[in-house]
């Protein structure tokens, strides 16, 4: 993605890289030497969630400025609360038009993070005198953080060849693990094919090497030993200065045949340096429930029938060394106690978990632990040192699994996996055989009876990808019971800065369609408690229908059946939601709205499904995504409007996230996908669904979903990139919209995808659909008019959120011809909002209100009532509030938000 520094791969002789795909700085601020730069204030930033410091690693934020403000290159400070100088390392994301400097990241380390508050503003600084330094070899990279040294492989099947820390090598041979097998565990054939791969790198890349913070990427796909390759893989690890943690992201995009390609295991595996006693050689697991710790060691001596003392046994629960002070009962029969060198802790489901122990792969399994929710953190080491690693949404996305391996021989292996081999091998085959669907006709007929677009060969998940995060942690000695809570607690709830909201609200950022929480009013009051409701709703509903698991977790469902009282998640379209109606946008914009960490969290967890799991990476159909269904790739509509940028973006800002980063750059030529795949559903248009013949270079293109979703990707890149061509493209298609017969309202033309130019359409006649502005085309726009000096786009826009929600008879007067029958009239009211704000009209606004209240196929206030179903009726109690459905709540909770932020002072009080 980011290519600005040069490979040195044959520069044989060690030394430190002088620079890095990043045009970052990396400084010590000194508010007691540096004036503050003129007419810029610091900016405070927020914790939203606890941490302990030492812990974790790092943390990295995006922070906003003024536009024209902050030049491109400038220097940024860091200070706390007392006004002392931080370590920061900063660089930047996003440009304003005029190259200002829009979004900057930046990163303070363990060093700096006990501070309560933390002020960044530009300024010139001190270098820093201690650096994360990243050298060379022909055949490695070599990182050294100041606690521990990693070397790092450019080729082969070890991605991390040794850690070592005070000279002492504890970690080495780090690699990706994958069993793959050739059909599912529930076929009646008595013999399944099985092949174990180890992920082999194609590309080693520096994409960060600063200071603080230094990002490794790696690409590559897994290899068998046969020379099969399957399932590429992209992996980064990233470093912070004086930290003994490593924090990786393992992306696994999959390639394979569902019929053919099952995958049993996936994850990655380190071995860890036992040179103690076996009575010394330490495991740990850490249950999130209770404050649980499982703790034993290899050779336990608790127990015994003889007793080796109080100090003894105090020692090794406690993960001290043991001294070989026996008594002579005891220290002359050790070889006659077990040593148990393999232990797995396996987490089935989502509310289960076992541990089991065996002395070899000779010997039967015998039971050690139950639980219902590991944090997914696990330990193998000795007081001399070890690794402690885990998993992040370890419970959440099982099934998954922790296995120590060998700890009583003098390498044991820790493996970390993302679906655990313990569980039934994955089955990413389609849900149906398509029931005789293979006309047209049959396959309208079948989306009018369960709602789903079936297609034959498109419910593939061919190119879908799944990212997980795990840390790791090389230490000197086992951790104390405490300190392992502290960790499993960091991993899972790592810390968190965000820009002050009111910064946010001021600067007006993602179009100032938003504002923060207020019941200054009853009115105001009520919608904040309603808010409140859906958000809470949809959190307790995650939990009570149990919407985890590795492809699941992160995604709702899109409508519920109150006959059975669950989501239909097996009928056809109305199952996962898969972003439909900006699910993701409600709760980022929520998030905005109130700076809720659990709010944040949420919207994390989504972003990273929607943006992997419901997307094509690879293969015919990427990267578009897929429309609501079953299975999460599995309906035939694949379209730019479940794919958008606009879902990612916000993450991306305020995190500087990498990954999310790549499906941004993924984004930026999609519409080229749409000349070999038609994106719209099976709506009625007649037997011949054959792509129309394109002219040259272009291909059709409609104004809401699709250009929505074009126009997201292309701001972006122009955002983080400043590329002149991009910004072309993107002004010539806000023109030449604009310079339609009708506008927004033409409703489509060919897009020149290399000029970003419409084909001005001959036709007069208005086309519009009630989804056009519902997947993300309101906020680009709002974004837009804010953002370039482009009027006959801001007329159009404006025109289209005047009528769109107007009487017949003003749309017939403007347009010439009525929009009759147009749905989502309450999600629409924001549009009407928007045009009220900018035009400064009251009638407009009480007009934005009155359809936000009436709740036109949407939600109709005080129409909701909670309701607790058990007994026979129900295979376990649960709560379900019938007026609510996904589509609902997300336009619901998007008009409610910008409503409040354009029109809030006209709200009516009643």
């Amino acid at each position: 993605m980011y290519n600005l520094s040069e490979s040195r791969r044959g520069f044989l002789k060690k030394s430190a890289l002088l620079v890095s795909s990043y045009p970052f700085r990396n400084t010590l601020s000194d508010s007691l030497t540096f004036a503050p730069s003129k007419g810029v204030n610091p900016v405070e930033l927020k914790w939203l969630a606890p941490f302990k410091a030492g812990i974790a690693s790092g943390v990295t934020c995006g922070v906003c400025w003024p536009q024209g403000k902050v030049q491109k290159g400038s220097d940024f400070i860091a200070t706390d609360e007392k006004q002392q100088g931080l370590p920061v390392q900063s660089w930047p994301l996003a440009y304003w038009p005029d190259g200002s400097l829009k979004w900057t990241a930046h990163t303070l380390t363990t060093d700096s993070i006990t501070a309560k508050q933390i002020f960044v503003k530009p300024g010139k600084s001190k270098n820093l005198d201690k650096k994360v330094l990243v050298t060379e070899t022909s055949d490695t990279v070599q990182v050294d953080t100041g606690k521990i040294r990693c070397s790092i492989a450019r080729s082969g099947s070890v991605l991390i060849r040794s850690i070592v820390r005070q000279e002492r090598e504890i970690v080495k041979d780090g690699k990706l693990v994958l069993l793959l097998q050739d059909q599912s565990d529930s076929e009646e054939s008595l013999v399944i094919r099985r092949e174990n791969f180890q992920g082999t790198i194609a590309d080693v890349h520096i994409e960060q090497a600063g200071p603080l913070r230094s990002v490794i990427k790696f690409t590559g796909i897994h290899q068998s030993a046969s020379g099969q390759k399957q399932i590429p893989f992209v992996v980064r690890l990233y470093f912070h200065h004086n930290s003994e943690a490593i924090r990786v992201m393992h992306t696994l995009i999959y390639d394979g045949e569902e019929s053919q390609h099952f995958i049993k295991g996936i994850g990655i595996s380190f071995g860890v340096t036992l040179k103690e006693e076996l009575y010394n050689r330490h495991i740990r697991f850490v249950n999130s429930e209770h404050e649980g710790v499982f703790a034993e060691a290899v050779q336990g001596l608790t127990g015994l029938r003889r007793d080796p003392g109080k100090a003894i046994t105090d020692a090794q629960l406690n993960g001290k060394s043991v001294e070989p002070n026996f008594p002579k009962e005891v220290g002359t029969r050790l070889q006659y106690i077990p040593a148990f060198g393999d232990y797995t802790l396996s987490q089935g489901e989502y509310n289960a978990f076992s541990i089991r122990k065996r002395t070899s792969a000779k010997h039967s399994w015998i039971t050690a632990g139950h639980g219902q929710k590991a944090t997914g953190l696990a330990y193998l080491g000795t007081p001399s040192g070890g690794l402690a690693a885990g998993i992040r949404n370890f419970w959440q996305s099982y099934p998954a699994q922790l296995d120590v391996r060998d700890a009583n021989t003098e390498t044991g292996r820790l493996t970390l996996w993302f679906w655990a081999p313990d569980a039934p091998a994955m089955d990413l085959r389609f849900y149906h055989d398509g029931m005789g669907q293979d006309t047209f006709a049959k396959q309208r007929e079948g989306l009018e009876i369960t709602y789903e677009d079936y297609e034959p060969g498109f419910g593939t998940a061919k190119g879908v990808a799944r990212t997980s995060e795990v840390m790791l942690w090389v230490v000197e000695a086992t951790p104390s019971r405490e300190t392992l809570l502290e960790m499993a607690d960091t991993l899972q709830n790592p810390p968190l800065l965000v820009c002050d909201p009111g910064h946010l609200e001021q600067l007006k950022v993602f179009g100032g369609n938003w504002s923060r929480a207020d019941v200054s009013v009853p009115a105001k009051g009520a919608l904040e408690k309603q808010l409140d409701y859906y958000f809470n709703y949809y959190v307790h509903q995650v939990e009570q229908h149990q919407w985890y698991g590795f492809w699941n977790y992160g995604d709702f469902m899109h409508t519920y059946d109150p006959d059975r009282h669950t989501w239909r998640y097996d009928v056809g379209g109305f199952a996962w939601d898969n972003s439909e109606l900006s699910t993701d946008l409600w709760l980022w914009y929520y998030f905005l709205h109130t700076g809720r960490a659990d709010v944040f969290r949420v919207s994390e967890a989504m972003t990273r499904h929607t943006g992997e799991v419901d997307v094509h990476h690879l293969g015919p159909f990427a990267p578009l995504g897929s429309r609501h269904n079953v299975m999460h790739w599995g309906c035939s509509a694949k379209q730019l409007r479940i794919s958008t940028a606009a879902n990612r973006r916000m993450y991306y800002y305020l995190t500087g996230d990498e990954r999310v980063g790549d499906l941004l750059t993924e984004q930026v030529e999609a519409v080229r996908t749409l000349a070999k795949i038609i994106p719209g559903r099976k709506l009625p248009q007649g037997e011949d669904v054959n792509p129309t013949p394109h002219p040259l270079d272009s291909v059709p293109v409609g104004f809401g979903t699709d250009w929505g979703a074009i126009a997201a990707a292309w701001l972006t890149q122009w955002e983080r990139t400043g590329d002149p061509a991009i910004q072309k493209r993107l002004l010539t298609s806000m023109r030449t919209i604009a310079a339609q017969p009708k506008g927004f309202f033409t409703g489509s033309s060919w897009l020149n995808v290399s000029t970003g130019e419409f084909t001005i359409s001959q036709d007069k006649d208005i086309s519009v659909s009630h989804l056009s502005a519902v997947f993300g085309l309101t906020e680009i726009c709002e974004e837009l008019i804010a953002l370039v000096n482009e009027p006959a786009f801001t007329k159009a826009w404006l025109q289209y959120c005047r009528l769109y929600n107007a009487s017949e008879e003003e749309q017939k007067s403007e347009l010439g011809q009525s929009a009759s029958k147009l749905n989502l009239q309450q999600g629409h009211s924001r549009l009407t909002a928007f045009a009220a704000s900018y035009t400064q009209n009251k009638t407009l606004a009480a007009r934005a209100w009155k359809e936000f209240y009436a709740g036109k196929a949407g939600i109709v206030p005080g129409k909701g009532k909670l309701v607790t179903i058990k007994g026979s009726q129900v295979l376990n109690p649960v709560e379900e509030d019938r007026t609510i459905s996904t589509n609902a709540v997300a336009q619901w909770g998007l008009a409610a938000i910008q409503c409040l932020a354009y029109v809030g002072q006209y709200i009516p009080e009643n």
